[in-house]
């Protein structure tokens, strides 16, 4: 009955329209999990869930050495799995509801100085339509503080560059207008008038295109990203999203006020964005030890 009534859900998820086929994957690959779970313990109808089978279930997932983050994700599928049986009236409630969640330790993430970043877009300078292309990316991400999903998806219908700005639909199709600076806009033009035309093979509206004129992937540009903070020898992991971690950083350490970046990254919530006034603190504090005279005393003495 149960592997029936996943099925079920599946269907219920695709014909929403609700979700991308990537988050319905995910969502199934999780709930498929759960339910090898329950059948394995021979329950056969989810009314028969109790507390006690999800602290067991979760028990399962930590001595697997799961993440919080991967708990919590699978917790979610399940929750709302359970909330339509409930409106399907298959279950008389929703068991999930009384299962806490585990607290997820915040983690700042990595931001890039402005003399790394001068050093990225030092290793994606040249001449060739990919290495014109490349920097345009580098540039606009870092300047605009872009989702790489966002930058992906500008069509050329979105870009006002001589008005200083272009448009970006974010989480949940929401449009925003994003101011774009002027390094950014002088690699955007000269990717657009030197590079695209070349890299076109066949019509697109699409900005960004791969060497066979399709589209950019994702995975596509995150190779590139890896290779050029090799040459830059940057020392650390980076990805789109270290980008646009550092504009926003340095924005709010320039003194940019916090409503600003938080328009301006499309978080619709200013909790988000305040994640990184406490980065920037924590950086501010780490310059402290490091240049501060009674910091170094204090370290001699150690």
């Amino acid at each position: 009955m149960l592997n029936q009534l996943l099925k079920e859900y599946e269907y219920e998820l695709k014909s929403s329209h609700t979700l991308s086929e990537a988050s319905i994957k995910a969502y199934m690959n999780d709930l498929r999990h759960y339910i090898a779970y329950l059948n394995h313990r021979n329950i056969k109808h989810p009314d028969a869930v109790t507390k006690h089978t999800l602290q067991a279930y979760l028990m399962t997932l930590r001595k697997k050495h799961r993440s919080v983050a991967t708990i919590n994700r699978k917790l979610s599928a399940m929750k709302k799995f359970h909330q339509y049986l409930l409106q399907e009236k298959i279950v008389s409630e929703n068991v999930l509801l009384a299962v806490t969640r585990p607290k997820q330790g915040k983690r700042l993430p990595v931001v890039l100085s402005l003399e790394e970043i001068e050093a990225l877009i030092e290793a994606a300078q040249g001449e060739s339509p990919l290495h014109i292309r490349n920097l345009a990316i580098i540039e606009l991400l870092y300047g605009s503080g872009l989702r790489i999903s966002e930058l992906l998806d500008l069509k050329t219908e979105d870009l006002h560059i001589n008005m200083g700005f272009i448009t970006v639909t974010g989480k949940g199709s929401k449009e925003r207008i994003v101011p774009v600076g002027s390094e950014a806009a002088k690699a955007l033009k000269k990717y657009l008038e030197a590079a695209r035309l070349t890299l076109s093979k066949t019509p697109t509206p699409y900005v960004f295109l791969n060497r066979f004129g399709k589209p950019m992937s994702r995975i596509g540009f995150y190779q590139i990203l890896k290779d050029l903070a090799q040459k830059a020898n940057l020392g650390k992991e980076v990805s789109p999203h270290t980008l646009r971690h550092s504009f926003a950083t340095h924005l709010l350490e320039a003194g940019v006020d916090l409503r600003y970046v938080q328009e301006m990254l499309g978080h619709g919530d200013v909790a988000t964005t305040e994640l990184y006034t406490h980065l920037s603190k924590k950086q501010l504090i780490a310059v402290y030890d490091m240049h501060h005279p009674y910091a170094r005393k204090k370290e001699d003495k150690t």
